[in-house]
């Protein structure tokens, strides 16, 4: 019998598992809420069957795509007579004919009690940078782990760039356990090794559901053949969870402006969306970088004039004095105004199929903002087996550090965890214009003053940085390199000035190449670092600059 036939009305998911007044997921009008979810994961974990199942039994799947299912399901199925609810999701011929998920597949479906837009993400290595984008948008994640296979490395990849990206509340299905016999201790060894390896991630909640995504056990009800299990479905679990927002309203009015408004003479305004806070006519603001202040005149939101605009809406300001602002700027609260930087640091993750090295220069879009950016210091990776801080030159493809970027010009930005729109970034290849990483700026940064003048600019400020740079702290490894540096420095030059005077026998001649050589090897130095990319570390040896 084929799908389309069997198809059966949909069934309340909730039923016998949520009390019959249990308003969980619903809003505060009684409309459904919405969840955005994403299912990550290893490579054939079964992600794109876990989606198509839920599709199939939520009743979001119509006659006309069961039919074309299970004609699909005998040319490019992998489950043999069975249907592959992986077809369902996994659109482009190359998805087919290899059975993976390549780009990010998005689906919307309802129930009841909540609407959801799930996104099913790739499990290769290859695509990560798929992963991250369906990521970076998601309230919650699935993360499917094969109960024959355990947690492999793209596992705990998936699972720190879900923590990278926001989302602090993580769901792992431990998918296949028809293929381990319903075994329980399979499960629970799987869900201590899990909880041991992302204790350090900060997830706010972490549940463990066994399923067969295949079969369609435990995704929308009770699983009679894991009777152990005593925890709620998969669906009804999806419909239940609140989700609070990573970051609330807050305080202090943000708007990155987007265009500048100007109909005709008499009008100029700036339009956007509101990212933060509250704002109504009369408040002070402050144009940023430049540092200007005046007060809002007026606000026109979508529906028209306005008094007053809050987060998320997208509104066109106009302010009492003629101000230089364009698209990048931003307009804040006056009482609050956004911190402004010309370096950011920030984790990155690195994407380009060439490895990043210090030195290396990128066009930075932050927001409505774009600068021209050199990679300072590469501070160190991530080792995805324990998730810790490991010395690194480098990061490949995929890799996980902590770097600083020297912006040609001041850039607004907040931590990550304080905004998403004024801390996450993108890196741009300004050769290939390929997109090679997303960032994430890290809190301390985004411009205020700190002992060693970083945030600061002018060239007092730079001087400061580049004394710091070159000697260092006490006790810290770059000032005993600068020593190092020096003695070997002063070393070969005596060297050079005995042998000169030892072959010419002449002590002027023997000084002025002494002098020479003190004068033009750093010089020399300085100009094949900055030729060939090796970054600043590269022009401290020798004892440069002295």
């Amino acid at each position: 019998m084929g799908l389309a036939a069997a198809k059966k009305k949909p069934v309340n998911p909730a039923q016998g598992l949520l009390p019959a007044n249990d308003a969980s997921g619903l809003s505060e009008t009684g409309q459904n809420s919405l969840l955005r979810f994403i299912t990550c994961g290893s490579v054939d974990d079964g992600k794109s069957t876990l989606i198509g199942r839920m599709l199939y039994e939520a009743g979001a799947v119509f006659d006309d795509q069961l039919t074309a299912l299970d004609s699909d399901s005998r040319k490019f199925g992998t489950q043999g007579s069975q249907p592959d609810f992986a077809l369902l999701v996994d659109g482009l011929s190359a998805e087919r004919e290899q059975g993976i998920t390549i780009d990010v597949a998005y689906r919307y479906f309802a129930t009841d009690k909540r609407s959801f837009i799930v996104a099913d993400t790739p499990g290769h290595e290859q695509y990560t940078r798929n992963m991250a984008t369906g990521a970076s948008t998601a309230d919650l994640a699935i993360i499917l782990i094969d109960a024959r296979k355990g947690l492999l490395p793209q596992t705990r990849r998936h699972s720190f760039i879900v923590s990278l990206v926001g989302v602090r509340h993580v769901v792992v299905a431990i998918n296949k356990m028809d293929l381990v016999g319903y075994d329980e201790a399979v499960f629970t060894r799987i869900a201590d090794d899990y909880r041991a390896a992302t204790r350090s991630l900060g997830f706010a909640s972490i549940q463990f559901i066994p399923v067969s995504a295949r079969d369609g056990e435990n995704v929308m009800r009770r699983s009679a053949a894991m009777a152990w299990y005593d925890g709620p479905a998969l669906l009804p679990l999806l419909e239940a969870v609140t989700v609070a927002s990573a970051q609330q309203e807050g305080d202090g009015f943000i708007l990155p402006v987007q265009c500048v408004n100007r109909p005709d003479l008499d009008f100029r305004g700036y339009a956007g969306a509101s990212i933060r806070g509250r704002a109504r006519v009369g408040d002070a603001v402050i144009a940023l970088p430049s540092g200007r202040t005046s007060r809002i005149a007026r606000l026109i939101g979508a529906v028209g004039e306005t008094s007053t605009i809050a987060a998320g809406q997208a509104v066109t300001v106009t302010l009492e004095d003629d101000i230089d602002i364009s698209r990048g700027d931003v307009i804040a609260a006056a009482t609050r105004p956004v911190p402004v930087s010309r370096t950011v640091k920030a984790r990155l993750l690195w994407t380009g199929e060439r490895a990043l090295l210090e030195g290396g220069q990128f066009l930075v879009k932050l927001a409505t903002q774009s600068a021209n950016a050199t990679l300072e210091t590469l501070h160190h990776a991530i080792d995805i087996e324990g998730f810790r801080a490991v010395p690194a030159q480098s990061l490949r493809m995929n890799g996980i550090g902590l770097v600083t970027l020297r912006l040609d010009k001041s850039l607004v930005s907040l931590p990550y965890a304080e905004s998403h729109e004024l801390g996450g970034f993108i890196l741009i290849d300004r050769i290939s214009n390929e997109t090679v990483a997303f960032g994430f700026v890290e809190a301390g940064e985004g411009g205020a003053k700190r002992s060693d003048g970083i945030g600061e600019s002018g060239p007092a400020a730079q001087l400061r940085r580049n004394v710091i740079r070159v000697v260092g702290r006490r006790g810290t490894p770059d000032r005993r390199a600068w020593l190092t540096a020096v003695s070997w420095r002063v070393l070969s030059t005596m060297g050079l000035f005995a042998a000169a005077f030892a072959l010419t026998g002449r002590l002027g001649i023997s000084a002025v190449l002494a002098l020479g050589d003190i004068a033009l090897r750093p010089l020399l130095r300085s100009l094949h670092a900055r030729l060939w990319r090796k970054g600043p570390a590269a022009a401290l040896q020798d004892g440069a600059g002295i």
